[in-house]
């Protein structure tokens, strides 16, 4: 009981727990479009933003870091985008090609800032915990950051839930009553950036996209219904991040963002097998069928 008084672990718990029901609910929208992988190109390829903008401003202040973040983010993006439209390749290999591009050249980068004298006069101590995370070192400004960009995506989720359904289900109807896909996919792009960017912190940019693909994928095999699929990811997600943040506090050597992802995964895999929509219910109504 001790541990879940603990200011260390409200502080965990609730950026953590905040980052996941947004996370969960933009995810839903990305796998329900068949664009779930773009949130992991998006993920590893935001690591670069993150040491050039140490390398300009030598700081490691959060609010300059998201930016960098953000502006690597977008890039990839972009470079998918020209990758899949002008070239003969297909969006599965612009991925692959994005996303091991851009976090190659933030090791790489990484690597050349690490001892050297330019950059002696700021602290580097805390760059390689964007690669993996480290929920343990955040602070009441990240929480901050992780809340606002939370509830923004919140509020766009509730407020436009009707388009949201249109654009995801009928995209004829939606042109037929004004709404401009093009402009959904840039907010959704927005969406995803922004909370990559202020998550990287808590699980790194290789795990960052399980909190957007997990929960939603988890939820799709308990209810068809979309609204339905918000919630029970949601729910999900940030019951997920209050167990793996209370088990990394109690047991020494576990990291926060990790332990939060396999909680995730262990859900995952008993609704692959026990859900309505799981590989036994499928079974039984093939063979009711026979």
């Amino acid at each position: 009981m001790k541990i879940l008084f603990g200011y260390s672990f409200l502080i965990v718990a609730i950026g953590t727990g905040i980052l996941a029901i947004a996370s969960a609910m933009a995810g839903c929208i990305t796998v329900q479009k068949g664009r779930g992988l773009i949130g992991d190109a998006i993920g590893h390829s935001s690591f670069p933003g993150i040491v050039l903008a140490f390398m300009l401003f030598q700081t490691r202040e959060p609010g300059i870091l998201l930016l960098g973040s953000a502006f690597s983010g977008a890039l990839a993006y972009w470079t998918i985008h020209v990758l899949t439209k002008y070239s003969p390749m297909e969006e599965d290999a612009s991925l692959a090609i994005s996303l091991s591009g851009f976090f190659g050249l933030g090791m790489v980068l990484k690597s050349y800032v690490t001892g050297n004298p330019k950059f002696t006069g700021a602290s580097q101590s805390g760059l390689q915990n964007y690669i993996f995370g480290q929920a343990a070192f955040m602070l009441e400004k990240d929480i901050l950051y992780i809340f606002i960009v939370s509830v923004i995506v919140l509020m766009f989720v509730i407020l436009f839930y009707k388009e949201i359904c249109i654009y995801l289900f009928d995209e004829t109807y939606g042109q037929t009553v004004g709404i401009n896909e093009n402009i959904m996919d840039i907010l959704l792009l927005v969406m995803m950036i922004s909370l990559i960017s202020v998550g990287l912190k808590v699980v790194g940019a290789i795990l960052i996209s399980s909190f957007l693909i997990i929960p939603a994928v988890t939820a799709t095999l308990w209810t068809k219904q979309f609204y339905k699929t918000l919630i029970f990811s949601s729910v999900m997600g940030s019951i997920c991040a209050v167990i793996g943040t209370y088990i990394s506090t109690k047991y020494n050597g576990l990291s926060t963002g990790p332990t939060i992802v396999l909680c995730m995964g262990f859900i995952a895999l008993l609704s692959l097998f026990f859900s309505p929509n799981g590989i036994f219910a499928v079974k039984r109504r093939r063979e009711a069928l026979k």
